[in-house]
């Protein structure tokens, strides 16, 4: 008999760059496909009735991520992404928080379909990333499917 087994994987980069472009700060981490993230998923492959992932916020909650979260603990700013780009078995999405936006100490992030409330993606909490408000931070979220 034969079976396919899907998995999703999740793999976030971030780097912080000081008001001239210098790099003070770089964090790979592991995320969270969340339930809503599963449920966004199969209605796609469905149809188009809800909106395609367009945002991504940070937060400075750093409970852990359970599969039942909607939203982030603690929410700073949310920003359109700057791109989505679909290769084989992946999808990419990046977003920029330029100076002025999401500053703090920063601890969370997540993928929404929407400017605010949505559905989320997926979810992820990291080691503090202190951003300035003259700094910029650039977030690269990349999503794998694998079937074994």
């Amino acid at each position: 008999m034969l079976q396919d087994s899907l998995k999703l994987k999740g793999r976030v980069g971030i780097v912080l760059n000081d008001k001239d472009g210098n790099v003070i700060d770089t964090q790979h981490v592991e995320n969270l496909v969340v339930n809503d993230g599963l449920n966004f998923i199969c209605s796609r492959m469905k149809d188009t009735t809800q909106d395609a992932m367009s945002n991504m916020a940070v937060g400075s909650n750093a409970t852990a991520v359970a599969g039942g979260d909607t939203t982030l603990g603690t929410e700073l700013a949310r920003v359109t992404l700057t791109s989505t780009t679909v290769s084989t078995n992946t999808i990419e999405y990046v977003a920029t928080f330029p100076a002025g936006t999401g500053t703090g100490a920063l601890v969370e992030a997540g993928i929404f379909n929407a400017a605010s409330a949505g559905d989320m993606l997926c979810h992820v909490t990291y080691a503090v990333i202190n951003k300035a408000a003259a700094d910029s931070m650039t977030i690269t979220w990349t999503i794998t499917l694998t079937a074994s």
